[in-house]
Formats: C-alpha cells, structure tokens, sequence
C-alpha cells in the first residue's frame, strides 16, 4: 500500500476553531506520515456537497478516507454512501450517532461520528451561570447557527442543568463570527423592551459571538448613557489559547469552554481503520473543561455568595 490520502473537509477559514481543526489533523498526518488535503466550504453546504463528490471522482482509486465538518443541518448521507460504497473510510466531525447510523448498518466500511459533548458544553455552561449568579437573574443567551447540531445540543444541556432560579433570554446569531454576534445583540438592543429587561449576564455559543456580544453591549451604553451594563459577565464557548483563554485572562470575557478540535482524533482513527482494520465505535465524544475551573469563579457583582 502507498502512501495514504485523506480529504477533511471544514466549514471555514475564517473561524478559529475550524483553523485550530485544520492544525489538529495536519500534526496526525505529519506524523502518521499520510497525505492531507483540506478543503473549505465557505459555509456553503451545497459547495461542501460538491467539492466531496469532486474530491470522490478526482481522487478515485487513491483517496482512503474523507473527514467532513458539515457545513449545514445535512451530513450529506448520500455523499456518505458514495464513499463508503468505493471504499473510502467516512468521519463525521461534531455530530451525532444518526449521522452515520444508516451507513453503519448498510455498508461493511469504516463509518464514525467524532465529536465534542455538546450537550455537556451546555450543561458546563449552566454550571458556569450558577457559580456566577448564585442569586440567580436573566441571562442573555446567543445561540449559533439554527441548522448547526452543535448550537441544538448546547442549548439543551444549558437548558437541562440551567437552575431554577435563573431564566434564559434566548436570541440567535446567523453565524460563528464576532460580526454575527454583534448583530445579534444590536438587533436586540434596538427593541424597546431590551431595555426594561435586566440583564445579569450573557452566554454565547462560542467566543467570537460572545465578543461582538461585548461589543454591541458597550455601544449601547455610550449610546444611551448608562452604566448599568457596564458589570455584565460575558461567556463564550471554544477556549483557544490565542483567543478565548487570552481574552478570559484580559478579562474581556469572564470564562469560556475549552472545546479541543477533533479532526486529528478523526484522523488518528481514520488511519487506524485503513491500516489495522480496527472498526471504529459509532461515536467518539470528546470531553472539555471551563476556564478558569468552576470553583475559581466568583459570583458577579451586585450577587450574594451561595451559602455553603
């Protein structure tokens, strides 16, 4: 056998995370010594669909395995069928069982899901807003992407463990950047009732939202002249070194979720069911963690400590 050919396939350039996924799967590769393409879908789903089917039919023969981050609520099942028919290992990035379900139980070819636990990141995120608001209050929460399994399965877990005593205002943003969080928060912040509701604090999907949160929040309070926003708590969701934990420690957000990029664990797995023909389980949950730790957060201001 050759050297080895792999595709992934991710949402976007212009997001941290999917560079932090793009990174991961090129240290496995380097270092399994196999060949890795990536391409990148502009968050186009049909574009996606697309370049996977070109890469199938230009590469046939010598590709071994497709690595895919849907771009949309689709994890293109038939491009998946098209793959594993020709023999090609099939990985889906951050989502669930059900998006490989189908091909497990119709083809005898490696086919997995790997992903984060999105619904524990909700859950961590709950858990975040408890040590936070012990006294409890109104949290605005940003939402990513509607057609994103990620956005779905962090809202549920931050609704599963959300206690009781906190109620969550839910807006969505059209995308995972910075820009669609600002306008988001804008959007919402024109409406006249914003302006009766009491804020305590503001959870996002992942950083970058949470940062155009910020943003949209500081001009609403040199537009409008109050100061009382100007404590809020903003959390994100991703973790990077270079840019949510740098802007946890600046003090920009007040926490974030470590999320680790998966592809190279995809990858690492990939490989391994070419080579060794090791079969895969269905699904392979990553986990993360809070930064900082849940017991170094501090309730906000105007909050009373939870009794211990």
């Amino acid at each position: 056998m050759g050297k080895l050919k792999f595709v992934l396939s991710l949402i976007t350039d212009e997001n941290d995370y999917q560079r932090e996924q793009a990174k991961s799967a090129e240290v496995v590769a380097q270092h399994l010594d196999v060949d890795l393409e990536i391409l990148y879908a502009d968050s186009d789903s049909v574009t996606q669909s697309s370049q996977l089917l070109d890469a199938i039919h230009r590469l046939k023969g010598n590709l071994h395995g497709i690595l895919v981050e849907p771009a949309g609520g689709t994890a293109f099942p038939q491009v998946g069928r098209a793959a594993v028919s020709a023999g090609i290992s099939w990985s889906v990035l951050n989502r669930d069982a059900n998006s490989v379900a189908d091909l497990h139980r119709r083809f005898p070819g490696p086919a997995f899901a790997v992903s984060s636990d999105h619904v524990e990141v909700g859950r961590m995120q709950a858990r975040q807003l408890e040590a936070l608001l012990p006294s409890g209050g109104t949290v605005l929460c940003i939402q990513g992407p509607s057609a994103s399994l990620a956005a779905q399965q962090r809202t549920t877990g931050l609704q599963e463990q959300c206690p009781a005593n906190i109620t969550l205002k839910v807006i969505k943003s059209a995308n995972w950047t910075e820009d669609g969080g600002h306008h988001a928060v804008s959007s919402w912040l024109r409406l006249m009732t914003s302006h009766q509701q009491q804020i305590h604090a503001v959870a996002a999907q992942n950083d970058f939202i949470a940062m155009g949160a910020r943003k949209a929040f500081a001009e609403a309070i040199q537009s409008i002249g109050t100061g009382h926003w100007s404590n809020l708590p903003f959390l994100g969701i991703d973790g990077l070194i270079r840019t949510g934990q740098a802007w946890v420690s600046g003090g920009s957000l007040t926490a974030t979720i470590i999320v680790p990029a998966v592809a190279g664990t995809a990858l690492e797995m990939s490989v391994g069911a070419v080579t060794k023909k090791i079969a895969p389980p269905e699904v392979r949950l990553i986990p993360a963690d809070s930064f900082p730790a849940l017991e170094l957060l501090r309730p906000a201001p105007g909050q009373r400590a939870a009794r211990v």
